[in-house]
C-alpha cells in the first residue's frame, strides 16, 4: 500500500507530499500523521495534542489554516485542541500571543502546525507532513518565529512569486479540496485514538 506520493530530506527533515487533487486517501495520511504525534509524545514525554491552524480569512490562498481549524471545531473533536479558525484566526498580527498561550497553557502537548505554503509549481494542491518547526510567513517575505513540533501545509501557489497580492489570486477550490483532505484526515487521527483506547 503506498503510504505517500514520495517523500524530500530537507535539514535532516523526512517531508511526505500527499497529492490532494488526486488518489489521496485520508487513512493513509492519518496513519502517518498519528504515528508522528505517538512518537512526539513519547519522546517529548507529552501527554495532549494541540493543532495551531495558521492563516487569515482575509487572503484565498492563506485561508487553509482558519478553514481547517473551523471544519475540526464543527466536528467537536474530544483529544484535541484547535486554535486558529475562521471567526478567531492565527495569523501575523497575533502569531506571538497565541506562541505565549502554547508555552503557558498547553506545556505538555505537542502542537502541529497547519499553514499554507508555496512551492514549486508542479507541487500546487500538495498536502506535506513533516516532524518539526515550520516558519509562517515565508511566502510573502515576512519574519515570524517557527512553530510546532509537526506540520502540515498545503502548498497553494508557486514560490515563483513572493507578491502578496499573488495570495490574492489562489482559486478557493484549491484551497477547499485540501482544507477537506486535511481536517478529514485529522477527524480519523481522532479515531485512531478512540480505538487505542479500547485496546
Amino acid at each position: 500500500m503506498k503510504i505517500w506520493e514520495w517523500k524530500t530530506i530537507r535539514n535532516d527533515q523526512e517531508i511526505y507530499y500527499y497529492n490532494a487533487s488526486r488518489n489521496f486517501i485520508p487513512e493513509e495520511f492519518a496513519g502517518q500523521l498519528f504515528e508522528m504525534i505517538q512518537e512526539e509524545k513519547e519522546r517529548k514525554n507529552k501527554r495532549g495534542i494541540v493543532f495551531l491552524c495558521i492563516g487569515t480569512d482575509r487572503s484565498t490562498g492563506d485561508s487553509l489554516g482558519p478553514l481547517i481549524g473551523y471544519k475540526l471545531k464543527e466536528k467537536r473533536l474530544e483529544r484535541v485542541e484547535i486554535l486558529g479558525t475562521l471567526e478567531r484566526p492565527v495569523h501575523a498580527m497575533n502569531l506571538e500571543t497565541y506562541q505565549a498561550i502554547l508555552k503557558f497553557q498547553y506545556p505538555d502537548h505537542v502542537v502541529v502546525a497547519v499553514d499554507a505554503s508555496v512551492g514549486n509549481i508542479e507541487h500546487i494542491g500538495y498536502v506535506t507532513l513533516g516532524k518539526g518547526s515550520l516558519k509562517p510567513g515565508l511566502g510573502v517575505s515576512k519574519e515570524l518565529k517557527a512553530v510546532g513540533d509537526i506540520f502540515i501545509t498545503g502548498i497553494v501557489g508557486s514560490c515563483g512569486s513572493f507578491d502578496p497580492l499573488m495570495l490574492q489570486s489562489i482559486r478557493l477550490s484549491v484551497v477547499m479540496r485540501m482544507a477537506d483532505c486535511i481536517s478529514r484526515s485529522i477527524y480519523l487521527v481522532e479515531k485512531l485514538w478512540e480505538n487505542a483506547s479500547l485496546l
